[in-house]
C-alpha cells in the first residue's frame, strides 16, 4: 500500500490510554486543577453493565476507575485505574503544546508539583519554551510552546 492508497487507518483517532494504579480519581483531580482537564465520561468497575471477569481485579478494586474519558484543551486522553497489575508508565510522554510562555510556565509547574523535572523550561531551536518532567503519578510530560521567536 502506498501513501496515496486510501487506508481505514488515515480517518483513525489515536489516544493515549493512561493506567494508574488505583489512583485515576487522584489523578483526574490534579489535572483539573494542575491544567483544566473536565471529566466527560466515568465509569467505575462495579458500574459496568457486564460483570467484570473473576480474578481480574485485585481485592478492594471494585469501586475504582474502570474508564474515563478527561479533556485536556483540545484532546482527550483516556484514563483508568486498571486492574492494579500494570507496570507503571514508561516509554512514553504526554505532549501539552500551549500558546504563550506564560501558559508554559504555569502549567510546567503545577504538573512538576511533587513530580521531577527532567529537563527545566527553557529555550530551544523549536521553541522559546520547552520542558520535560515526570508528574507524581510517574507519567512523562513535554511541555512546549507554540509561540513562536521573537522577531530578530
Amino acid at each position: 500500500m502506498t501513501a496515496t492508497t486510501t487506508s481505514p487507518a488515515l480517518a483513525c483517532l489515536v489516544q493515549p490510554y493512561v493506567f494508574f494504579q488505583g489512583r485515576c480519581e487522584e489523578a483526574i483531580g490534579f489535572y483539573a486543577a494542575a491544567i483544566g482537564a473536565q471529566v466527560e465520561q466515568l465509569m467505575r468497575f462495579d458500574e459496568s453493565p457486564d460483570p467484570v471477569p473473576e480474578g481480574l481485579l485485585q481485592p478492594g478494586h471494585e469501586h475504582k476507575v474502570m474508564h474515563a474519558a478527561v479533556r485536556i484543551g483540545h484532546s482527550v486522553v483516556l484514563m483508568s485505574d486498571g486492574c492494579g497489575t500494570e507496570p507503571p508508565a514508561a516509554g512514553f510522554s504526554l505532549a501539552l503544546q500551549v500558546p504563550t510562555k506564560e501558559a508554559a510556565e504555569c502549567a510546567f509547574h503545577a504538573l512538576a508539583e511533587g513530580g521531577t523535572v527532567v529537563m527545566p523550561l527553557g529555550p530551544t531551536f523549536w521553541s522559546p519554551c520547552y520542558g520535560m518532567l515526570t508528574d507524581r503519578f510517574g507519567i512523562g510530560w513535554m511541555v512546549n510552546t507554540l509561540e513562536p521567536f521573537p522577531a530578530g
